[in-house]
């Protein structure tokens, strides 16, 4: 652990400094400039509260990092939402690179550092659920800066000792994860509960943390299902034996509070983005019972004639078109997610939901892999379970959604609809992999990091061609595949990155490059 401490105290110092996790961070904060690493690794309520910080952190928690991090990038290319400010170029599939290099910054400055310092603090003072606790986040969190970029820095992160922090390859920081799972779920047997009301999700209930864990498992086998599906069906299938989400008392979010609030409710005040085309299509169609709590009616109300005052707006609007304000007559997000004095309820921050367990299970069961019911089924749980959750449906309403032919809408008068499919399972099996994931899609709002992974990875759901591309390796009815390298990923050395790029996985650093995984 000694290598690293040098090397991330100031800025785990420095990232305690920046945002609050409790009242009781004034002990820790008395001086700016170091953290007594000895104080706190004699203290489980200190380490808990630097896991906190690394769990919010690891969201990218603060409203700005969420907005460079996610809301202009994987949100706008999952198609959740468009832009409605002229000035941003990444809906027009333009990678910015500040953007870009602040949310490189916002992982590695803020709470990779963090991470890794509590994880090595609890193995050292034998911390084991506690240690366990912070694998299970460590997987997560790099999860979703691989999927990214691809090659990171990943196994060295932290090591002093190197002149060049190598880069992992994606292949390898995959089944890495894999291994580390089996750590934690092994460190967790036997239950027990670390750092109390500090941990942001589960309250340190460990019996919570292997359910998890397990779940988590899941998403990540069938994330290579593409790139190696022998290791994705024995992953998926023990990963569903030991036990995974079947509720939505067991779903994973990151709490928040006064202090460290939902970044959506302060961006959303910003005016800078509204529902998608495609988030209209497909949620008018179904006649959706999500769809009043994703979303608001357009202040000018029905301005396209189609019926319904919910308006999407396609991607790729133009600058001179966004130079005329679309927000007035597109929809804004739902009521909860705005900021508190305009009547949100500032809810937490979505990690992985018990719906979203249901459709993984759904797709392995559709690739016969033993899945604990049939694709059908357990694609029906999945619907409901996220009905229940997110919608005021009652039993009968989303037995009548289940069953439903409905199938998606054009967004306005004289448009096709962005897809064909109906809700009611059914068709090929391409098909049913498609109604698969267009209802995981829906399930997952607002989770943009893993819409847009899962549209990289199977095509779906299918999306409205953007208006405009400004990049020249994707075009307007293409899928940015990945993010590019970015200021901060060639320092202090270029080495690292230089070889990542060489590597057999990339072979050239462009946003049309697929990962690892993105196989099919």
């Amino acid at each position: 652990m000694k290598n690293i401490i040098t090397k991330i105290s100031l800025g785990v110092a420095l990232a305690f400094l920046s945002v609050g996790c409790t009242e009781d961070f004034e002990e820790i904060n008395t001086d700016p400039h170091v953290l007594d690493i000895g104080k706190i690794s004699e203290s489980p309520v200190l380490q808990g509260q630097a896991f906190a910080q690394a769990q919010y952190t690891g969201v990218n928690g603060l409203h700005w990092r969420f907005q460079i991090s996610q809301n202009l990038f994987s949100d706008i290319w999952a198609q959740y939402y468009a832009t409605t400010a002229s000035g941003f170029d990444s809906d027009r599939y333009v990678q910015v690179g500040r953007w870009a290099d602040l949310a490189w910054t916002s992982f590695y400055a803020e709470s990779a550092p963090q991470l890794k310092l509590v994880e090595d603090l609890s193995a050292e003072t034998g911390n084991a659920v506690g240690n366990a606790m912070a694998k299970i986040w460590r997987v997560h969190s790099y999860q979703r800066i691989t999927d990214y970029w691809g090659p990171v820095p990943y196994s060295e992160f932290g090591n002093t000792e190197l002149d060049v922090i190598p880069y992992d390859s994606q292949e390898s920081i995959y089944r890495s994860f894999f291994v580390t799972l089996d750590e934690a779920v092994s460190q967790l047997a036997g239950g027990g509960n670390s750092y109390g009301g500090s941990d942001r999700v589960y309250s340190g209930d460990g019996a919570k943390w292997l359910k998890f864990a397990n779940s988590l498992r899941l998403r990540l086998a069938l994330r290579v299902k593409y790139a190696d599906p022998a290791l994705a069906k024995s992953e998926a299938e023990k990963a569903v034996a030991a036990g995974v989400f079947t509720a939505n008392s067991d779903n994973a979010y990151v709490s928040v509070d006064d202090t460290n609030r939902n970044p959506i409710e302060t961006i959303t005040d910003w005016g800078e983005y509204r529902m998608s085309a495609t988030m209209e299509s497909i949620l008018e169609g179904y006649e959706d019972p999500r769809l009043p709590e994703y979303f608001q009616p357009a202040v000018d109300g029905d301005s396209d004639g189609d019926g319904s005052p919910y308006e999407g707006l396609l991607n790729g609007q133009t600058k001179v078109s966004l130079e005329t304000s679309k927000n007035a007559g597109h929809s804004d997000v739902g009521t909860k997610f705005v900021d508190v004095a305009r009547g949100g309820i500032n809810p937490p921050i979505e990690v992985m939901n018990a719906a979203e367990v249901y459709f993984l299970r759904a797709e392995g069961a559709l690739a016969g892999w033993a899945m604990g019911g049939s694709a059908q089924e357990l694609y029906e749980m999945g619907i409901r379970t996220s009905l229940m959750d997110q919608s005021a449906a009652d039993d009968s309403a989303i037995n009548a959604y289940i069953a439903s032919t409905n199938t998606p809408s054009p967004f306005e008068v004289g448009a096709a609809p962005v897809a064909t499919i109906p809700v009611a399972f059914g068709g090929s099996d391409e098909e049913k992999l498609e109604q698969i994931i267009t209802q995981k899609w829906l399930a997952i709002y607002p989770n943009g990091w893993e819409a847009w992974a899962e549209l990289r990875r199977t095509g779906y759901p299918k999306q409205y061609a953007r208006i405009q591309s400004e990049n020249p390796d994707v075009a307007v009815n293409e899928i940015v595949r990945r993010m590019v390298y970015v200021t901060s990923s060639f320092a202090p050395s270029s080495e690292g990155v230089d070889a990542a790029i060489a590597s057999p996985e990339l072979g050239s650093d462009k946003n049309n490059i697929k990962l690892w995984w993105d196989k099919k």
